[in-house]
Parts: C-alpha cells; structure tokens; sequence
C-alpha cells in the first residue's frame, strides 16, 4: 500500500513491493474478510433496479460452492474456465471460485459474436464456461466445435441436454472448501488483447496482478482507500478495465463495489447510480466523460459527492479536466496501461501538478521509460517507445500458446507496449501515438487483423482493410476500405449488411461504422495493405470538411 508523503519523489523512492510466495486472488479479495461477518462487499443493481447486497462472508460460501461443484464436475488446478457474464454476483462468485480451485479464468465480454467465442474457447482450451440465457444461445451454436468444453454453465433461463444449472451447481457443493496454496507466480487469468497481425493474443496473468495493481490503483485515486470510500466503473468486468482497475483492488482492501452495467451506458443514470449508491471513486472510460459532459447542470438533480475519478484509454484535454473540477468537484487523474502490463504510469493531484494531455509520470512501483528500437531510453523530448522493465508484478507471463509473439514483446528487459510518446525533463510522459496499426474507439484498443478476416467471408468481399479515423466522441471509429467481388454492386444495403455480419460474429464494438468501397487498395510491392496511406487520405478528408464548415459558418456570420 502506498505511503502519503510530501513530495512525488517522496512516495516514488520510499516504496517496496510485498509479494509474498504464496498468494491467492480468491483468498485475498474474499476469505480474508470474511471473518467479519457484516462486511459488505458487492451492491448488485439489476437492470430492473432491484438491489440486493452481498457480504464478503457470503461470497466465500457460494464460492466455496461453486468450487466444489466444479471439482466434482472434473474441473481442476489449471483448467481454463470462461466467464461468459456481465456485472453480476455470478460473475465475481465464479472468478472467487476459480482462484481458490487453482484454475485459470477467462473473462469473455458479453458483445462477442459466435466468432469471437469461439476462437478464445478454442485457443484456451477452456474446460468449463459460465454464461446467462441470452448468451447461451450462441455458445450453443458453436459447441460442436469445442472439444474440450465439458461443462456449461447457464445462471438464468432455460438448461437444455447438456447444460448445467449453475445455482444447482452451488447448492449441492458443500460450503467447505480449503483453497489451492497457489505461488504469486503461479497462473490465474487469460485476457485476450487484440493485435495489428493474426488473431486475438490471450494475455496470460500470475495471480500477482491483483498486488501488481495496487499502487496504481491507489495513486490515480488519491490514495485509495479512505475510510467511506465506495467504488463503481461503467467499464465491463469482462475487460482489465473493470475487473482488475476495480473490483479486485477494491475487495483486496476490503471496500464495497457497486455493481450496474447497462447494455448501453446512460450518462444521466451514471449521476443517478453515484448519489443513490453513495459511490465515492469511480473508473471512468474518456468516451463516458465526455458523454455525462453533455448532460445540463446534473447537481440540480442528483446529491453526488465524488472522491476520487480515474481515467484512461485515451487522452484527456482540458476541457474535461476543468469539466471534472467544475461539475464533479474534483480533478479527474488519468493512467495509462495495457492488458500485459497495466496502471503504470498516472497522475495524483493530491501530490504532483496535474498537466493536461499528460499521461503522468511513472506509478511508485513501476520502472517506465521511453525507449528507441535497441530498448535504450531516450532524452527527453525525443519520441521513443513506451516501455515497463521487468521483473514487475503487474506484468503478464505471456502469451497463451505464442512463444513468437511473447519474445517479441520485449527487447531484453523492457517491456514494449507499441506506444509512442515523449517525456519532459520533469518525468511527465506525452502521447504520441500508436507503433503500429490498433484501433484506439470508446476506451477499446481494436485490432484490424480479426475484423478484416471476419469481413473477408462475406460472400460479396474480394479484398478488405481496415483503419481507425478519427471522431470527436470516440477518438475513432472503425472503418473498413472494401473491394467487392466482381458483378457485386455496392450500395447502402449491402453496408447495412456487412455491418451486421461482423455485429453478430464479432462484437458490437468491432463492427465498421464506416464502410468506402474502392476498385483496388493501396498496396506495397510486396503486396502488403498500406494502412497508413488510407489512414492519411482520411485525416485529409476530415480535414476538408471542417475547413468548408468552418467557410460556411463564416459566410452566415458574414
């Protein structure tokens, strides 16, 4: 836990990791508190706001239960299990249990396509899956193709042959259970990340990510935990974002989290969930700030009294920083990070100067630098790659079944992220931009290599390539430059029709909100997609479009 000093330096040079040999994800964020009976630990709000609550004592029962039931099912240390799920008690019981059986979990956002499933199941090898009825249809679908998947798991809805009930799971598992003595290093959780070549990378975590987090966690919220704080993210639990920026960090201290994820995020009833909850510290995605931004004088109706709002994914600018000082009484501190190696670089503006479009220095822990291509740092003011040296708690083990794509994450012992930016001479890191071709949309890092396969078996596809463009209120948005086959002729129903097969395959994030059909491609003479080239085409277009808007709304004024 983090030591409040005077100074950054302070904090930065009085800070050591405790990593102890053993240690268990499950024990740490639910046994150990569960002694205290009356300790609450989730408020679950479903989307009929309905509240029920949940003590740390509770969820070390049913996930001594669910673990039980799982073991007797044949599921043991170092099965892959997939969490199919939302914000729900089901979702973090599952997690718990997994953990304490030694298993490996695998969060799956709910959005995912047939596709999208199938490739995380397959490639994970995944023993068991614990998914909803609305999901469970499309794991259905494809569960011919899932070999080693023995057991299914629904929460809600109907069991057909072969599927399992899971709160009959629970109850006949005996409340009992004593946790696998599992190492810190020892593997807890596969986190799939998209990549610019190839499909989905499976992110391989030890069970130290959770104290990997901690200090940044408790750096970007002011030295979280304070005494009343309460915790609440819109951000899926599905994603690093919101399962290990928050709900585990919270619980390994003990603090309450609120639960709520509606299918689509509403910023009226975010302000609604924070006064009646009591929320104090919330993880907030850039594209929802600036959502609740557009909401009028929020105060008039809602009784929020917000701690501590920590951001990250994008850059923020000023006018959300003097947005959050004005409307939130705060100021708002962004962290930076990434699935393989995550919180490492922040602000704290209860102890350094907060700079706008700063990604903040390097989180007390952590050894952060800008590098060049040999893994030298650079001076400041020279652009270099974002990079984490290792041995670091919070850094991923690998990736799942890649040894290729593990070795070339590194350049002896830095870590590479593919981010570029440069720092200043006081340690403040700027961003710059990507190395390489991810799509940055609505908080989400997206990979075009999976899209742009997923668009090529479409029946009318000759040739595909896909690019972020830029967009005020996403950063970007997810393009796809298509050939059509010869004798197809383009149109907006076809569009419409691409865009709902990539939705139903993929996810509802992924799918191209623009679609430009072109005779040919730009390409290398080696027969490579210039991304790049279509990237620049684009920044020029929108570029024309706000100068004649900008003529136009001249001429009126005129």
């Amino acid at each position: 836990m983090l030591k409040l000093g005077k100074t950054y330096e302070e904090v930065f040079e009085s800070f050591e990791w405790q990593v102890p040999e053993l240690y268990n994800i499950g024990v740490d964020v639910c046994d150990k508190w569960a002694d205290q009976r009356d300790r609450k630990a989730l408020i679950y709000e479903d989307h009929q706001g309905r509240v029920t609550d949940y003590t740390f004592a509770q969820l070390k029962r049913l996930s001594n239960q669910l673990a039980n039931g799982l073991r007797a099912n044949g599921i043991h240390r170092e099965h892959r299990i997939g969490i199919l799920l939302g914000q729900c008690p089901e979702t973090a019981i599952t997690h718990i249990a997994a953990y304490k059986l030694g298993a490996v979990a695998i969060p799956l956002f709910t959005l995912f396509g047939t596709d999208a499933l199938e490739y995380r199941l397959s490639n994970s090898s995944a023993s068991a899956l614990v998914t909803d009825g609305p999901n469970l249809s499309k794991v259905m679908e494809i569960r011919d193709r899932l070999p080693d998947l023995r057991l299914i798991a629904v929460i809600s809805g109907e069991t057909p042959p072969g599927v399992t009930d899971f709160w009959k799971l629970v109850e006949k598992g005996s409340d009992e259970f004593e946790p696998v003595a599992t190492r810190a290093d020892d593997p807890a959780l596969i986190i799939y990340t998209s990549g610019t070549t190839g499909p989905p990378k499976g992110a391989l975590h030890a069970h130290r990510v959770v104290l990997g987090h901690m200090p940044g966690v408790e750096f970007p919220h002011n030295f979280f935990p304070e005494q009343g704080d309460r915790f609440w993210t819109p951000a899926d639990w599905a994603w690093i974002g919101g399962l290990i920026d928050v709900l585990f960090p919270s619980w390994h201290h003990g603090v309450t989290v609120v639960a709520h994820r509606a299918r689509k995020f509403d910023p009226e009833e975010a302000f609604y969930l924070m006064a009646k909850h009591k929320i104090r510290n919330a993880f907030m995605p850039p594209t929802a700030l600036k959502m609740m931004r557009q909401v009028q004088d929020p105060r008039s109706r809602h009784n929020y009294q917000m701690r501590s709002i920590g951001s990250g994914g994008e850059t923020l600018g000023s006018e959300l920083l003097d947005w959050g000082k004005e409307t939130m009484g705060l100021m708002i501190n962004e962290f930076y990070g990434q699935t393989e190696v995550n919180l490492v670089v922040g602000n704290c503006s209860k102890l350094m100067e907060i700079r706008p479009g700063s990604m903040g220095r390097p989180i007390p822990g952590h050894s952060v630098d800008v590098v060049d291509p040999e893994g030298h740092p650079v001076l400041p003011g020279i652009v270099g790659e974002v990079a984490i040296k290792r041995p670091d708690p919070v850094m991923f083990l690998e990736y799942w079944g890649n040894p290729q794509a593990t070795s070339e994450k590194f350049v002896n012992d830095w870590g590479l992220t593919g981010d570029l930016a440069k720092k200043d001479p006081d340690g403040y890191l700027w961003y710059v931009g990507r190395k390489d071709d991810v799509i940055t949309s609505a908080g989400y890092r997206i990979g075009p290599a999976e899209i742009e396969d997923c668009v090529l078996k479409h029946p009318a596809v000759s040739m595909v390539a896909v690019v972020g463009c830029p967009d005020k209120l996403r950063t970007e948005i997810v393009k796809a430059f298509i050939v059509l086959k010869p004798g197809i002729t383009s149109g907006d129903e076809l569009v419409r029709e691409i865009q709902d097969f990539v939705r139903t395959r993929l996810a509802a994030h992924e799918f191209p909100r623009e679609i430009e059909f072109l005779p040919e491609l730009p390409m290398t003479a080696t027969g490579k997609i210039i991304r790049k080239e279509l990237r620049r085409l684009e920044v020029e277009k929108n570029q024309r479009l706000s100068n004649a808007a900008l003529s136009s709304e001249n001429k009126n004024m005129a």
